[in-house]
């Protein structure tokens, strides 16, 4: 079985060694790191995806995680094994080889990139928006309760009404009368450092297909 392990540890030399071997002897086999967000108070956030032998759960993993000094662990969900991992500079080489769908391009691709469930562009409509494209999993259109955010500049997290369930929708600005969106249900978190991330390839995105 495939997880996605968000885990926060100081931001100090050893600390990514001790955190692996831990995951190792608990029986989970890291398949990558990626550094998600390093803070002011000397920590940093990181996506591990692991695969965990059979019959290991992911409370063994989340135990040997939070035996170790100053390691917390922030979440731990399924994700589908054999993802490819997009990063940010693949999305901008496939974003340029089709200038013209370079923000449809960026939608496709934010899903791996980001590790989240959908994502998609939308077109203000009054104090909403409609769907302009969407990811594979992405709804046929944009719920009606969902309401367009007042600045979003430099992008910003939205707020959606709580009988939608647990989503974490965060957007941005493409242009002035659209945003890219793109939405977690549950979790882990959409960080700062994942809303500037997905700002600064919109903004790519839109200059690509200029």
């Amino acid at each position: 079985m495939s997880y996605l392990l968000r885990v926060a540890l100081p931001d100090v030399p050893g600390s990514l060694g001790r955190l692996a071997s831990a995951i190792g002897t608990a029986g989970g086999n890291i398949d990558a790191i990626e550094i998600v967000e390093r803070t002011a108070d000397g920590r940093a956030v990181d996506d591990v995806f692991l695969a965990a032998d059979h019959g290991v759960m992911p409370d063994s993993i989340i135990s040997a995680c939070t035996a170790l000094e100053g390691v917390d662990v922030l979440w731990i969900s399924h994700y589908g094994a054999g993802s490819n991992l997009t990063r940010d500079l693949e999305v901008v080489e496939a974003m340029t080889s089709e200038p013209a769908r370079a923000p449809d391009t960026l939608v496709d691709l934010l899903p791996a990139t980001f590790v989240v469930d959908w994502a998609a562009r939308v077109r203000r409509k009054g104090d909403g928006g409609e769907l302009v494209h969407g990811s594979s999993a992405a709804p046929s259109r944009i719920p009606p309760d969902i309401r367009w955010p007042a600045d979003l500049e430099r992008g910003a997290l939205i707020e959606v009404p709580e009988e939608l369930g647990e989503m974490l929708v965060a957007g941005c600005a493409l242009g002035r009368a659209e945003m890219i969106v793109m939405v977690r249900r549950g979790g882990p978190e959409i960080l700062p450092s994942e809303i500037a991330r997905l700002s600064h390839l919109a903004a790519l995105a839109q200059s690509i297909s200029r």
